[in-house]
């Protein structure tokens, strides 16, 4: 393929980020052209190649040196792109440390990259309930959980995520946390949210990755149940009065959701 144009940032970060928020064919390198898609939806936001994007990643990312390795290594994954794009995990670590978190969940963990950045900005008895149900992507990043000294503040558990949600609550912890990230199986969104309410305080933040599904909210086949949930949810989300909403075209759709 024809070169990518010259970029002002590492080759890695390029590469990393170019795989962020959209499904990219496996295996992606360095030197490929990739598809002109926009961050999730051809209804015109600012293209991952463009001038601009590129502007947004010189003039904002301030990324801890144990982030990057990580996002690296991800990149070089095959399932790389399910990684949250950097910016978008950069503006949810600024949230977590604006309102002063202390206990946070994450729903959908994969190599810890959002995890990381969470756990890097906790105090240091803060803690991040990370739950995934596949430790083998989450091995990848624990190493370097350790080398940014702040492993323990990262509880993982392996297990369907509504099972966690649910000892959570069975545990007298409704109403203790104070953040919550949603970026896991799409058809159980409605369901980790509602969870999800219960157990953020009133002022507590919910954020909701993916709803823009690659545009394919726009007009959910009937056959695709993962745009048919996070569609659903985000009709929802638009009349509910339990709380707030700012709906974000950042990475691939986030929508944040905060407690009244």
């Amino acid at each position: 393929g024809s070169k990518m144009p010259l970029l002002s940032v590492p080759k890695e970060v390029a590469i990393g980020t170019a795989m962020l928020g959209v499904a990219f064919a496996t295996g992606v390198l360095a030197g490929k052209r990739y598809p002109s898609l926009v961050f999730g939806t051809r209804s015109g936001m600012i293209g991952k190649n463009s001038p601009l994007r590129q502007y947004i990643l010189d003039h904002s990312l301030r990324e801890h040196p144990v982030l990057k390795k990580l996002r690296v290594l991800t990149a070089d994954h095959p399932w790389g792109r399910m990684m949250v794009s950097c910016e978008q995990a950069q503006l949810m670590a600024n949230l977590v440390k604006l309102i002063k978190a202390e206990k946070v969940i994450e729903i959908g963990v994969f190599t810890g990259y959002n995890a990381l950045n969470m756990a890097l900005v906790l105090p240091d008895n803060g803690r991040v309930i990370a739950c995934d149900i596949n430790e083998n992507y989450a091995k990848i990043g624990r190493p370097l959980w350790k080398e940014a000294g702040v492993e323990h503040k990262i509880d993982l558990r392996i297990k369907p995520a509504i099972q966690t949600l649910d000892e959570l609550l069975a545990n007298g912890e409704a109403e203790t946390f104070d953040f919550a990230f949603i970026d896991a199986d799409k058809e159980s969104y409605n369901e980790y949210y509602e969870k999800c309410l219960r157990l953020i305080k009133k002022g507590g933040i919910i954020a909701i990755d993916n709803v823009f599904w690659n545009g394919k909210v726009l007009k959910p086949r009937k056959d695709d149940l993962a745009a048919q949930s996070i569609h659903h949810l985000n009709e929802k989300l638009l009349r509910d009065a339990r709380v707030n909403i700012s709906m974000l075209p950042v990475g691939d759709g986030v929508t944040l959701a905060f407690k009244l």
